[in-house]
Formats: C-alpha cells, sequence, structure tokens
C-alpha cells in the first residue's frame, strides 16, 4: 500500500507541475469544525464528499455507469457575496477526501487570440484528471456566464468558449467547484449540468457570534470586556471581514504590550468599515461611541 501510495503522490505532483501555470494550487487547512453555515448547507457538502466517497459503488457496481454517457463527474456552484465562505468549503471538500485543490487564474485561461483559450482549458481538464484534483473557478460567471445573443464574430467566438468549456465539464470526471457572487448571471443550459447548487447567504446573529468565538485562537490574551455578542447583534458583516477585524485588532493589542480588548476590536471594526467605503453613524456603536 505504501508503494502505491507513493506511486499516486507522484503522479499527482507530475500533473500538478502542469497545473501551475494556469492554476493556484491551495494547500486545504480548514475542516468541518472550521466552517460556520446552515444545517443544510453542511448537509449538502457532506453529500458532495459522499458522491466522491461512493462513485465507484453507485456507478459502477449498481451500474449507473451504462446509464450515463457523460457527466459523470460531480459539478457543483457555491453562489454568495465575496466572504460568505465559498472558498473555504472547497478546502473542507479537498481536506475530507484527501485530494489536491486547484484554484483556476480566469484571467490566464481567457486569451484574445483565437483559440488559445480552448487550448489552455483542455491543458487544465488533463491535467486534472491525470491529478485526480479538485477545480475551484472563482468568479465562474466569467466564463460560465449567460450565453450573448450573436452580433458580432467576437460575440460568436465567446459563445464558442463557452460551449467547449460546457463539454469539458460534462467529460470531467473529477470535481468541478464554481463560485459566482451572482447566481442569476450563470448560464441556464449550464446550470442544469450541475449535480449540487448550494447558497451562501450573510451569516445571521448566531452564525455571527459563533464565528467571532472561533476565530480567536485559544492561546490569545483576551480581556475579560469582550462583547462578542455585542458585535455579531450590531455589525452584519461576513466571515471573512470578521477575520479580517480579529487579526487585526491582535496587531493592535500587540503593538499596545497587552491583552486583547474591545478597544482593539472596534478600532480594528472602524477600519475594516473604512476599507469597505461603508459609513457607519457613531450611535451605531452604543456605549463604545467615541472609541477609536
Amino acid at each position: 500500500k505504501t508503494t502505491i501510495d507513493a506511486l499516486f503522490a507522484a503522479a499527482r505532483a507530475q500533473s500538478g507541475h502542469h497545473l501551475a501555470s494556469l492554476t493556484q494550487k491551495i494547500e486545504p487547512t480548514y475542516s468541518w469544525d472550521d466552517i460556520i453555515l446552515s444545517p443544510d448547507a453542511k448537509t449538502q457538502l457532506r453529500e458532495i464528499c459522499d458522491r466522491a466517497k461512493y462513485r465507484h459503488l453507485v456507478q459502477e457496481e449498481w451500474g449507473f455507469d451504462d446509464k450515463l454517457s457523460l457527466g459523470k463527474g460531480i459539478n457543483v456552484l457555491f453562489s454568495g457575496q465575496p466572504g460568505t465562505g465559498k472558498t473555504m468549503a472547497a478546502e473542507v471538500i479537498a481536506n475530507e477526501l484527501q485530494l489536491d485543490l486547484y484554484k483556476i487564474d480566469l484571467s490566464q485561461i481567457v486569451s484574445k487570440y483565437i483559440g488559445e483559450t480552448e487550448k489552455n482549458l483542455n491543458r487544465i481538464f488533463t491535467a486534472a484528471t491525470n491529478a485526480n484534483a479538485i477545480l475551484l473557478f472563482d468568479e465562474a460567471d466569467a466564463l460560465f456566464g449567460k450565453r450573448s445573443e450573436v452580433k458580432d464574430a467576437h460575440d460568436r467566438y465567446a459563445n464558442i468558449e463557452t460551449g467547449y468549456l460546457l463539454q469539458k465539464m460534462e467529460e470531467y470526471d473529477g470535481i468541478a467547484i464554481l463560485t459566482t457572487n451572482f447566481r442569476n448571471n450563470i448560464d441556464d443550459a449550464f446550470e442544469r449540468r450541475l449535480a449540487v447548487i448550494i447558497e451562501f447567504p450573510f451569516p445571521n446573529q448566531k452564525q455571527r457570534r459563533q464565528i467571532w468565538q472561533q476565530i480567536l485562537p485559544d492561546s490569545i490574551p483576551c480581556s475579560s470586556d469582550l462583547d462578542l455578542d455585542f458585535l455579531a447583534r450590531h455589525f452584519e458583516i461576513t466571515g471573512a471581514n470578521i477575520r479580517n477585524i480579529a487579526l487585526a485588532a491582535a496587531y493592535l493589542a500587540a503593538a499596545d504590550g497587552r491583552q486583547l480588548q474591545m478597544i482593539h476590536l472596534i478600532r480594528a471594526l472602524r477600519r475594516e468599515y473604512q476599507k469597505m467605503g461603508k459609513i457607519l453613524r457613531e450611535e451605531e456603536f452604543g456605549k463604545y461611541a467615541g472609541v477609536r
């Protein structure tokens, strides 16, 4: 078994080398305990893993292989605003299945030269098949978006690219995870080819409270004045925002040479809202108004 595992790892590494020029390899660090989602969304993620684990049984032993000419892979769509956990969910799946995860750099795939986009896509899918890798198409509407009416040669070629991409997805036997910020932008014909579609909404207050608690490491010295309930209740932000605020606050505390305090979290929260281009009214800070 050790020898087989070593050979398999070597083959994955070789194929991964071919993927490197057009993709970014992501080292999965997140597990089921790290991701805060609704019970239904988490169940759907586990069902994706089950499709991969039991594919041999269902398709080969139970005979579904004979019923499917194409579409034997697992193609899923994660839809939601930035920072709601789509990439983290892909990492959780890759970690659970012990598979390599490659994020597709769409800017390097799409080429202005006729035929080059198809060549790039072919290289990616061929290498991914050999590597038994998970493909993560970030902001997939750039390539999987609604096909336009043909008005000129450029439109005709763009639709050819989309059609080719749909064909490669049909032929691919692995897992392809696509993310979009706007599900309505995804082409209807492509959506019908998906096995699973999962919505990633903004976290609710209870989920935000869990994320605040979970993002703070056990080893960080925290003051007793931390009011995570207040933060979760008053500020409707994503998990990514919460992570950014917690990290920035930790640096503020380290620079002050003391424990993480509520003042650090409030200051970091103000910075995060500035970065987002959003304005907070001072009264929204309640008893922490004026803290800067």
